[in-house]
């Protein structure tokens, strides 16, 4: 499993975020990553939480698809 170092989850979380938004795709290891990230104790700013979640709810409307 990937984990982001404290002081840099934004960066590669928000752009994790922009790839997987833009591409309409996420990979299983992806969605694991941004799963632990917002369920780990880091602190994480309202931001990117939103962002986070925005993506977990394009999931679920089907506009962003789990790909192996």
């Amino acid at each position: 499993m990937v984990w982001a170092l404290p002081g840099r989850a934004s960066v590669s979380t928000q752009a994790l975020v922009d790839r997987i938004l833009s591409s309409g795709q996420m990979t299983r290891k992806e969605h694991l990553q941004l799963a632990a990230t917002i369920l780990s104790d880091q602190r994480l700013t309202q931001a990117e939480r939103y962002h986070i979640s925005r993506v977990f709810d394009e999931l679920q409307a089907g506009r962003v698809m789990l790909v192996d």
